[in-house]
């Protein structure tokens, strides 16, 4: 962002210290959930703001679920009560998730923008998500002068992404539904940054649509199965319950929050079209959802079968299944 001419200053705020250099940015070390957000954007005259601390991951500094929430629904609540009191802000940027359309057997194959959930998320982060939204919709009419930009992104993969899903890959067996293989749909973390770069850029030229919800993910699916072969992670097909006991052993080790939302995208997946991501802010992606997974492959190294051999073997077998059960008729 300081690269653009325009820009004289950012300034980073979070109630952690960033473990790395923040470049030219300065930081802030400050709770959104406390009155002392307001008197920054105050002090610091902020016309432009980012908001992404909506997180769905209960792990590390983060601690406890109920703190999670708290952070994204009354941290939200409180960050945008001190944005409409800020006369300066003009465009109010959002990170959402995908996970508010949550992921159910009757959803359609593909979500567009405008479709609604046949069942409504019951996972704890896909309802802070769907509050989350509904919040900034209510900013969006207290401030029609501010243009409000929500990105609702895929999953985020990538050398240096730190989610669940990436956690997920990252074990050394993936464990699985017996009978679903899943369409899933990634974003890679130089196209998440990029994309928030444009829609912090874009002020001069908000219109109405781009106060509606954009959508980041779409650019190709891949099955689970396909991307484990890519990870050269053996698959660990078990029935929901015991996946749903296997999971809760690996959160209580803290190995990777396996939280039940989780086990619903990886049993119905869930992809998203993006034509306003392209039409309103002319914004392509560069990395496809496979490109993706292999960027994250190459910074996490192979996995326990490399995935040459894993993908010939597993395409052998399913060639050779059909022409067994002919034999036998």
């Amino acid at each position: 962002m300081l690269r653009e001419p325009d820009v004289d200053r950012v300034i980073g705020v979070d109630a952690v210290t960033p473990e790395h250099h923040l470049g030219g940015a300065e930081f802030v070390r400050a709770d959104i959930r406390q009155p002392t957000i307001g008197k920054l954007l105050a002090e610091y005259d902020v016309d432009t703001v980012v908001h992404m601390d909506i997180n769905g991951t209960p792990l590390g500094s983060r601690g406890s679920r109920t703190s999670v929430k708290e952070t994204n629904v009354i941290g939200t609540m409180q960050f945008l009560g001190a944005c409409q009191k800020a006369p300066r802000v003009a465009r109010l940027v959002v990170k959402s998730s995908t996970s508010g359309y949550g992921a159910a057997p009757r959803d359609p194959a593909v979500f567009s923008e405008t479709t609604q959930p046949k069942t409504l998320p019951s996972g704890a982060f896909a309802k802070d998500v769907i509050e989350v939204e509904g919040y900034v919709r209510g900013f969006a009419r207290r401030r029609p002068d501010v243009a409000v930009c929500v990105l609702r992104f895929a999953n985020v993969l990538g050398p240096c992404a730190d989610s669940p899903l990436a956690e997920y890959f990252a074990l050394p067996v993936l464990p699985t539904i017996i009978g679903f293989d899943p369409q899933l749909q990634f974003v890679h973390e130089d196209d998440a940054i990029e994309v928030l770069r444009i829609g912090a850029g874009e002020p001069r030229r908000a219109t109405a649509e781009q106060r509606h919800l954009q959508h980041r993910g779409r650019g190709g699916v891949l099955l689970l199965s396909q991307a484990a072969r890519r990870l050269g992670r053996p698959t660990l097909p078990l029935a929901s319950p015991a996946l749903t006991w296997f999971s809760s052993v690996l959160r209580s080790v803290g190995m990777t929050d396996f939280s039940p939302e989780q086990i619903l995208l990886l049993t119905h997946g869930r992809v998203v079209d993006t034509p306003q991501m392209r039409e309103t802010l002319g914004f392509q992606p560069k990395h496809s959802t496979a490109a993706a997974v292999a960027d994250y492959v190459r910074s996490r190294g192979p996995g326990l079968l490399p995935p040459e051999v894993l993908a010939r073997t597993v395409d052998r077998l399913a060639a050779a299944l059909p022409v067994r059960a002919a034999g036998q008729n």
